[in-house]
C-alpha cells in the first residue's frame, strides 16, 4: 500500500492549522506552524489568494485526508462506501475514518499518532476480540474488545505513549484500561464525539460537482 513519506510539518503549513501528524512533538516550540504559519514552498510567504469556493470545499477535504493518514485513492474509496449508505454522507464518512484500528489506537492512547497507530497494528500487536489484526484501516464495531500483546520492550513503549497521551481525554465511545492494555468499544462514534475541527458537509459539496 502507498503512503506519504514526505515532511508533514509542509502538510500542517500547507493547510495553515496543526494536524497534530506528529504527535506530542507538535505541542512543542519546535512546531513548523508556530515558527512559519505560511504556505510551504519559495513563495509560501508572499501568497496572499482568495479561495473560491471550491478551493475552500478542496482544502476540506484535503485538510480530512491528511489527519487519518490516506492517500487520494483511499479517500475516494471511503467516500463512496459513505455515499452509498442511508443516512448522513457527511457524518457516515467521518464515523467508518474514526473506525480505523489506528485511529482507535490514537484515541486510547496508546500511539501518540495515528502514523505510530498504524505502525503498532501492522507489526502485530493489536487482537481485537482475541483475533490477531495487522491491517490499519480494520473497522472496529460496538462491543468489540481490543488488546495490546507485546514483548516487554513493547510495553514500555506504550506505556511511555498513555503518560504523554494523559492530557488527551478518552472518547466517550470507547473504555480504557491502561493497566492491562485493554480497551471496549462500548458503541459507535457519533458526531459530538469528533472533536476535530471538520466541516464535512463541504466534502460533500465536493464531491457532488
Amino acid at each position: 500500500m502507498g503512503r506519504y513519506i514526505g515532511s508533514v510539518c509542509r502538510l500542517c503549513r500547507r493547510e495553515g492549522e496543526k494536524l497534530f501528524l506528529k504527535g506530542t512533538r507538535c505541542y512543542t516550540h519546535r512546531c513548523a506552524v508556530d515558527r512559519r504559519s505560511y504556505a510551504p514552498g519559495q513563495h509560501g510567504a508572499g501568497q496572499r489568494i482568495k479561495l473560491s469556493n471550491y478551493g475552500i470545499q478542496l482544502r476540506e477535504k484535503q485538510k480530512v485526508k491528511r489527519i487519518y493518514g490516506l492517500l487520494e485513492k483511499q479517500f475516494q474509496i471511503y467516500f463512496s462506501k459513505a455515499s452509498s449508505k442511508t443516512g448522513n454522507t457527511g457524518f457516515l464518512l467521518l464515523q467508518t475514518l474514526e473506525r480505523r484500528l489506528d485511529n482507535v489506537l490514537y484515541q486510547l492512547g496508546f500511539a501518540t499518532s495515528r502514523k505510530q497507530g498504524r505502525q503498532i497494528v501492522s507489526h502485530g500487536f493489536v487482537s481485537v476480540n482475541d483475533q490477531c489484526v495487522n491491517i490499519a484501516s480494520f473497522q472496529i464495531n460496538e462491543n468489540d474488545e481490543i488488546q495490546l500483546k507485546f514483548k516487554k520492550k513493547g510495553e514500555k513503549n506504550i506505556k511511555d505513549n498513555l503518560e504523554l497521551s494523559k492530557e488527551r481525554s478518552v472518547p466517550a465511545w470507547l473504555e480504557l484500561d491502561p493497566v492491562h492494555f485493554k480497551a471496549k468499544v462500548k458503541r459507535l462514534p457519533v458526531r459530538e464525539d469528533i472533536e476535530i475541527p471538520i466541516n464535512e458537509q463541504l466534502i460533500v459539496e465536493l464531491y457532488s460537482r
